[in-house]
């Protein structure tokens, strides 16, 4: 019996990322030791024979906590943003769970180690979505003067989310944790602050991003333990485009030392004429390399 597993969710039209993030782990010799289960939001029933071939569990997603209908008619996807936060209960039988969106994928095994280390007694193995070359943290509108409107990431979830204006004054500036990829053990005592927390952000917030504004509760609000990882361990790319090193056929870094990129994730999406990366892989964008050059890419995983 495996130890510990990696776990994700897809619907059918998230499948191919979902298969390509699979074969990103199983490449590395090291997965071997490692579960991979995934929760079905809606795959086809071939879509899971193919599954089931690579993956040790699939488990149909719930709603783990009740919401109200009409905010989640045909969007069974959206229990992604629930059922990750009760991973003990789908799949009992491990002792850590690292959560990987579907939509990011495995360059460097060094960062699946990370976030195993990272959730040792009971931490939160998380990173922030903040690195060297980001331009804007939070948005703010000017009104008149030294008057302005927070529209932060954080500061707007949690207005609409109605948690009250004083622990929405403590999220508005703290640097956005990115919820796509996740360390817990089994018995950490942080899913039961971030399942309370998400039952609160569920009963008046969208659905859409509740999960993610529970975990930075969570962490800036309850100060649950948390290891914070470094950005390559979860690099959004929609925030900021990697460069490229030819030499070592890896996405990397833009800026100085240039690490390597561990894991790539297309949250948000890649836009090229109104067409997302993420459901067309045929799209390639202009990527700078460590050699000053200029190639066209697909982000998405490739043999």
């Amino acid at each position: 019996m495996k130890e510990n597993t990696i776990v994700s969710l897809a619907d059918s039209n998230y499948f191919e990322l979902l298969n390509e993030l699979i074969d990103s782990i199983k490449k590395f010799e090291k997965s071997n030791t490692i579960a991979i289960c995934i929760l079905d939001a809606g795959l086809t029933e071939e879509q899971k024979k193919i599954l089931l071939n690579k993956v040790d569990e699939i488990k149909t997603a719930k709603w783990d906590i009740d919401v109200p209908g009409f905010k989640v008619i045909g969007k069974e996807w959206l229990k992604s943003q629930v059922s990750r936060a009760f991973l003990p209960n789908y799949f009992p039988n491990y002792k850590k769970y690292v959560w990987i969106d579907c939509d990011a994928w495995v360059q460097e095994w060094s960062s699946v180690e990370l976030y195993l280390k990272a959730c040792d007694d009971g931490k939160l193995g998380i990173t922030q979505t903040m690195a060297p070359g980001y331009r804007i943290m939070s948005k703010v509108s000017w009104l008149f003067g030294k008057l302005a409107l927070i529209k932060s990431q954080n500061f707007k979830h949690a207005i609409s989310s109605k948690i009250g204006i004083e622990k929405a004054r403590k999220l508005a500036f703290a640097p956005h944790i990115n919820i796509g990829v996740f360390s817990l053990e089994k018995d950490s005592k942080c899913w039961d602050v971030w399942q309370a927390n998400l039952k609160q952000t569920l009963s008046a917030g969208k659905i859409f991003g509740s999960e993610g504004l529970a975990i930075n509760m969570s962490v800036y609000i309850d100060e649950v333990e948390t290891e914070f990882l470094p950005i390559n361990c979860n690099w959004i790319a929609s925030n900021l485009l990697p460069k490229y090193d030819e030499t070592k056929n890896k996405f990397v870094e833009p800026f100085l030392p240039n690490t390597t990129i561990g894991i790539m994730h297309l949250a948000a999406g890649i836009w090229i004429n109104e067409k997302d990366m993420r459901i067309d892989k045929s799209i390639k964008i202009e990527v700078e390399t460590l050699n000053r050059n200029k190639i066209f890419k697909s982000l998405r995983y490739s043999n």
